[in-house]
């Protein structure tokens, strides 16, 4: 460009010329007098503007301040000519700060630029709102960004910078952008597949789900699949291959992505990332010669293993990372073995098991004498995290040990560490307080006040440690010097405990007196005080050398310090009166136990790493997440026998295939008064468990179909057709949920999610992860396998989104309804009745009266009463009722109790009198009212 505007040539030329800096000043402001009289003139054409904007952009960068060209940059970018615009969106990009209001001159510019169909003019509108970013522009670009980025017209790389932009835009205004009602919208770009265009937002994603985590929590079964995709299927492009690790950027944001939330519980999903994780780890057992090579991979494989020990400490992908990083922590690489620690680190402080860590233990220790500072940060780490009951004494020795040689920068870390172990794991009193005195010693300046102030807290309320504690610190206080921490820890025990040990030989008041005393004319005012409460402490207890102690108080009550001063002033006072022993005695009584508290080092300890790394990854659904769920986890398919000892249900899964065939599109009834897909704005709702459903007279209509039949349409519109076939056995059962596409484009971006509302009584679950691309005119299967816990009154929530020119949420019923677990029972005439007396009336027994639909005739349909009351589960009898026109039937509802089919847990029987499909949903609102006992009955007139 620069070769095209010779006056700007030759103006770089002149300033790279001048020999001092005087001369180029002079240059300088000839040219900006030249610029301000041609503005002022006008009558300027294109060129000429975007030639003395550009002399000025050169100006501003030489560091000169500039005050011309504002105007003419606003109106360079309204050019239809790429090299005006240009140079008019770097001048605003470069000149004008946020708050400018020129910026508001070029809004509707810019908004016209996004919206062009020129995509240069695009990038160069989302460059400018990334670089200035102001509130203003935020507030009015936003949603432009927006629908740049999810419009399917763009092209890939203007859909990067329109996330990169987006993300820049919330990072510096997050309540701009309402990313709650984007979420389902912009997760489902994660499909893209360029990607390039999926790396972009998944760095937007990354950022967003940070702070809503439930709208965005569909980008958990996302980043699986694309995983999957990349790692196991090796679907990707060969450009986007880095030495050998595809696109490795995008796995360490995807494998970070899923550690920011708690493990999932759907199998599927549970299975694809053991593959993808044993996968990863498969693929580092043999290091390379390419350093280019072995960084990608250590990249994505520290990753993995964090994400490893995220979901299950116990499992044995676990322990295959545990040999890994032990390998790691030996390297000659300096930030291999960093990786290595801090993994490791983070490992020893989630794992109930620390053996495999332990058998490094020697390494470990050796790595707080590496050569780079770092590396013994991590090191220490590692040690403290690793430290328990049996390792306690070395570790702590070790650190001591080092803490008279460490840096300067880590002792004050490595006191508030030893000083936490020592407490946390002291097996006896003896060794807590021999520590913790050595560490007051030799840390010197390093200690806090939180160390000795514990110190104080544990030997007060510890009254087997108080004479040991009083004895061992006189001895640290005789030797030649003596830090300040210690003598603030000696002048407080002594004074509250030193008559503890009085009596003994070496150890009389005289003494304690002075090797005490001989201490503070070194130290500071707040020690001194300190001095002056324990030498009133002993007026009270030790007689015989009350003129010392009254000699040093009338001393100090003339020094300068106004705190020593009426400090000595009121101790001389009280220890001067005559006859009035009770007064002192009261004033000086010993300290009482302290509350119990949260300990100050743990606190102080937290504060400093507060801000040091991202927590979220560490905090959801860490160690005690894990164990929660894996004490909650219930076997889906059990191989017990069911209860009427016949063949396990797990036959279930062996002929789905062959049982529940795909569906026939064209059979379905007509859909045109079906409800539309709920929008966009209901993700959220979604999300969290509160979906707003689907509704409609054929919808509802359906559903109360398939509550007492096998197989049929669950929902449909001119879109898509959602058609389901069950099958149970027991507490059990398999749902084949068949998704069509009735149209002649994909749908792209799909995805299926279960929501379940009462988890701990029902659960449902997919076998796999549905493909994200439906085919024009084909269907899918997906299975969902089903358990019965107990008693449940909600069916699940099937939610399916999809892209087919904007972006689709359905959230339908899916008919999974308490009477699918009841099996039909043989009752005789006699025995019937003879168990419906037993039920004894309410709360035991619900009866509900509803009129019902007659047919042409005016007669009932027995026939179809019969085939609806069969169709709920329950055994049609024969000759229990002489009326001909009632039906009668009896079942068993069957629950399960960690995947083991339970008989016992309820028994329902239920006699239905003249009903019909018609009353179908009343007669299933008596079944989910609670059963009371065992035997619960239900007579419908």
């Amino acid at each position: 460009m620069a070769t095209n505007m010779r006056g700007l040539t030759q103006f770089i030329a002149d300033i790279r010329g001048a020999r001092v800096r005087e001369l180029e000043e002079k240059r300088i402001n000839k040219e900006m007098a030249n610029i301000r009289k041609r503005f002022k003139d006008g009558n300027l054409d294109g060129y000429q503007k975007k030639k003395y904007v550009a002399k000025v952009i050169f100006t501003y960068i030489l560091g000169y301040k500039v005050d011309v060209g504002h105007m003419e940059a606003v109106n360079l970018i309204s050019s239809s000519k790429y090299s005006e615009k240009q140079i008019g969106y770097l001048a605003v990009t470069l000149l004008m700060h946020e708050n400018s209001d020129f910026l508001r001159l070029v809004v509707n510019s810019i908004r016209k630029d996004l919206n062009d169909n020129n995509e240069i003019h695009n990038c160069l509108a989302l460059h400018a709102i990334a670089n200035v970013g102001g509130q203003e522009m935020a507030e009015a670009l936003a949603d432009d960004v927006h629908r740049l980025l999810i419009s399917p017209t763009s092209q890939p790389f203007v859909r990067k910078k329109a996330a990169l932009t987006l993300l820049r835009l919330y990072r510096k205004h997050p309540d701009v952008i309402p990313a709650a009602e984007w979420a389902l919208r912009i997760v489902s770009i994660m499909d893209d597949p360029d990607l390039g265009v999926v790396l972009s937002v998944t760095s937007l994603i990354m950022a967003l789900a940070y702070d809503h985590l439930d709208a965005f929590a569909v980008c958990y079964q996302k980043a699986v699949d694309r995983l999957s995709r990349l790692i196991v299927e090796h679907e990707y492009a060969a450009t986007y291959s880095y030495y050998k690790v595809p696109i490795p950027w995008l796995q360490v944001k995807l494998l970070r992505l899923l550690q920011y939330y708690p493990p999932s519980d759907d199998p599927a999903i549970q299975s694809m990332l053991q593959e993808i994780l044993q996968t990863i780890m498969n693929n580092c057992n043999e290091p390379s010669r390419n350093v280019q090579h072995n960084n990608a991979q250590h990249a994505v494989l520290f990753e993995a293993i964090s994400l490893a020990i995220h979901i299950d400490t116990t499992s044995p992908l676990v322990n295959t990372a545990a040999v890994l990083l032990a390998r790691f922590i030996s390297s000659k690489e300096t930030n291999v073995r960093y990786l290595g620690l801090d993994t490791m680190a983070h490992l020893a402080a989630r794992t109930e098991n620390l053996e495999a860590i332990k058998r490094h233990q020697g390494t470990i220790i050796l790595s707080l004498r590496d050569k780079d500072i770092s590396v013994r940060r991590r090191a220490l780490d590692l040690l403290y995290s690793m430290c328990d009951t049996d390792n306690s004494e070395l570790i702590v020795g070790e650190l001591l040990r080092y803490l008279k040689i460490a840096d300067y920068g880590l002792r004050e870390e490595m006191v508030l560490k030893i000083a936490i172990l020592t407490e946390k794991y002291a097996n006896t009193y003896k060794w807590y307080v021999d520590t913790i005195l050595e560490l007051l010693s030799a840390a010197g300046d390093h200690v806090g006040e939180e160390v000795w102030y514990r110190v104080v807290q544990i030997v007060t309320n510890t009254e087997d440690l108080q004479s040991y504690a009083a004895k061992v610190v006189f001895e640290y206080l005789k030797s030649p010097s003596s830090h300040e921490s210690l003598v603030k820890v000696g002048g407080y025990i002594l004074g509250e405990y030193g008559h503890l040990i009085a009596n003994e030989p070496g150890y009389s008041p005289v003494e304690q007196f002075q090797v005490l005393h001989s201490k503070s004319q070194f130290c500071m005012a707040p020690t001194r005080a300190i001095l002056l409460s324990t030498y009133i402490k002993w007026v009270n207890v030790f007689p015989e050398i009350k003129p010392q102690l009254v000699n040093v108080f009338e001393r100090y009550r003339h020094v300068l310090d106004v705190e020593l001063q009426q400090r000595a002033c009121e101790f001389y006072a009280l220890a001067r009166r005559p006859d009035d022993d009770e007064l002192l005695q009261n004033v000086c009584e010993e300290i009482p136990p302290f509350p119990p508290r949260e300990s100050a080092l743990l606190n102080r300890l937290n504060k400093k790493h507060g801000d040091t790394e991202d927590k979220r990854t560490w905090t959801l659904g860490g160690k005690d997440s894990s164990l929660n769920r894996s004490a909650s986890k219930m076997t889906k398919q059990p191989s017990k026998l069911d209860i009427n000892g016949s063949a396990p249900p797990g036959d279930i899964s062996a002929d789905i295939a062959n049982s529940l065939l795909g569906l026939d599109m064209s059979s379905s009834p007509t859909a045109a008064t079906a409800s539309q897909a709920i929008p966009d704005s209901s993700a959220a709702l979604a999300a969290k468990g509160k979906t707003r459903l689907t509704a409609g007279p054929n919808v509802d209509r359906w559903f109360d179909k398939l509550m007492y039949t096998a197989e049929g349409v669950l929902y449909e519109d001119v879109q898509v057709q959602i058609g389901i076939k069950s099958r149970y056995q027991g507490p059990l059962g398999q749902v084949a949920v068949y998704v069509g596409n009735k149209m002649s484009a994909p749908l792209t971006s799909f995805t299926t999610t279960l929501h379940t509302e009462e988890s701990e009584a029902l659960s449902a679950s997919f076998v796999k992860i549905a493909p994200s691309t439906v085919a024009p005119r084909t269907q899918i299967q997906q299975v969902v396998q089903v358990e019965c816990k107990k008693m449940f009154r909600t069916p699940p929530v099937l939610v399916v989104s999809f892209l087919a020119g904007a972006h689709q949420t359905i959230a339908v019923r899916l008919p999974i309804v308490i009477t699918k677990f009841l099996e039909g029972v043989k009752l005789g005439s006699t025995d019937f009745f003879e168990r419906w007396k037993l039920i004894g009336g309410p709360p035991r027994e619900a009866q509900s009266v509803f009129p019902i639909t007659l047919d042409a005739s005016g007669h009932i349909d027995i026939a179809r009463q019969r085939q609806v009351v069969s169709g709920y589960g329950f055994q049609v009898l024969e000759g229990v009722d002489p009326n001909t026109s009632n039906v009668v039937g009896a079942g068993i509802l069957h629950t399960g109790s960690e995947g083991k089919p339970n008989r016992e847990a309820k028994l329902s029987r239920i006699t239905i009198r003249s009903t019909s499909e018609d009353v179908a949903s009343e007669a299933q609102k008596l079944l989910q009212k609670p059963l009371a006992a065992e035997t619960t009955g239900l007579a419908a007139k």
